[in-house]
């Protein structure tokens, strides 16, 4: 087999099929060195443009799955009657996971072309564990044990919750490829990286390969930066114009240096784009970015300049001033600012997993309504 070719060092330009055309904004930024960038959705038809644009990963939630079922339901359709009528006794929360399986595969077939080329790095398709499981850590382990063999490229969306810490850990140590989600803060983090290096050096201990292994924790930057903002509303506080939209770069800038540092084999993900400098300012880290089809038609039609970002500092001003005014800041930027026992409670944390449960049940209310047309409607 050949040896995988090493990624190209922050600001160092990689080499490029021959082509003629102009490269868009997106295939610039990966170009450039150090980041990738994955398509924030299931959908294929977003997935292509995505993957022409220089993407080599995709990734799904219930509300990106809710989404996708609503815009494509021509296309999905006939699959969710086929679940339907091939399992008589299914209920409807079991035809839902089967039709969030088929999204995921036919996702990860898409970029198996990837994953062969990059020799299992990249080319993989993360799809989350029940965002209601949230407290129970031997069911999120069982869930991701059973996504981890539907295919070779798929990557395991595990919460930084209390109880997704250890199961992170204890699926690391089982060998699937995790990516922690629900996570906005460094302490949480750090958690995962911690919990990653304690399941690969249990794997690597019991003798199993290793080099395969490409775990990522996601920040979820723009849901930081929500959430500050709900709390800014909520106390009347009056700050300086802006300053808000710099919380979730501050906290996955300082999270990067402190990886690097310690040597963490966890890859950072940059997740919930609300902005343009959620893409700009992250440019050459050695993280990944998964931005949302919208966004990233914006950013492949926009005049923003293409250029290493990463380790440009935020200005001290605005840290000081989110970390002056919002306690919440404070836990979320300070290394010790949580213990994982309260991560549970983090105001980000309790909004996401809210949307995601909401967005689970209304993705079942969608199955029931293939499974017992309401007859009351023509």
């Amino acid at each position: 087999m050949d040896k995988p070719r090493p990624a190209a060092a922050a600001g160092e330009i990689r080499d490029l099929p021959v082509n003629t055309a102009p490269l868009s904004p997106l295939q610039r930024s990966v170009a450039l060195g150090g980041n990738d960038y994955w398509n924030d959705s299931c959908s294929v038809e977003e997935l292509r443009y995505a993957m022409a644009n220089g993407a080599v990963g995709a990734t799904t939630n219930p509300t990106i799955v809710l989404g996708v079922l609503k815009k494509e339901l021509a296309t999905w359709r006939e699959p969710l009657q086929r679940i339907i009528e091939e399992n008589p006794t299914w209920t409807e929360v079991e035809v839902a996971w089967r039709l969030i399986e088929e999204m995921a595969l036919k996702a990860a077939a898409l970029l198996r072309p990837v994953f062969e080329r990059e020799h299992g790095r990249k080319g993989r398709i993360s799809v989350q564990t029940n965002p209601t499981l949230y407290r129970n850590a031997e069911a999120i382990v069982a869930q991701a044990w059973h996504f981890h063999g539907l295919a070779p490229n798929i990557q395991v969306k595990i919460p930084a919750t209390c109880a997704g810490i250890p199961a992170i850990e204890e699926a690391t140590a089982r060998g699937v490829n995790v990516n922690a989600t629900v996570c906005f803060t460094l302490p949480q983090a750090l958690a995962v990286a911690g919990a990653v290096e304690r399941g690969l050096n249990r794997r690597a201990a019991a003798g199993h390969d290793i080099a395969g292994m490409t775990p990522v924790c996601t920040i979820m930057i723009g849901r930081l930066d929500d959430w500050l903002k709900v709390v800014a509303k909520k106390d009347g506080m009056v700050l300086t114009p802006g300053h808000l939209d710099w919380a979730g770069i501050a906290v996955i800038k300082k999270a990067h240096g402190l990886f690097q540092q310690r040597g963490y084999r966890t890859r950072l993900l940059a997740a919930a784009y609300r902005h343009h400098l959620h893409w700009s300012e992250l440019i050459g880290g050695d993280l990944v970015q998964t931005i949302p089809y919208e966004w990233q038609v914006l950013f492949n039609h926009s005049d923003i300049e293409v250029k290493a970002r990463m380790h440009d500092p935020v200005d001290p001003v605005i840290v000081a001033e989110l970390a002056r005014k919002f306690a919440d800041f404070r836990r979320a930027y300070d290394e010790n600012g949580m213990t994982v026992e309260e991560f549970d409670r983090f105001g980000a944390t309790l909004r996401t997993l809210r949307t995601f449960i909401g967005s689970y049940a209304e993705l079942l209310a969608c199955v029931r309504d293939f499974m017992l047309p309401d007859p009351d409607k023509k």
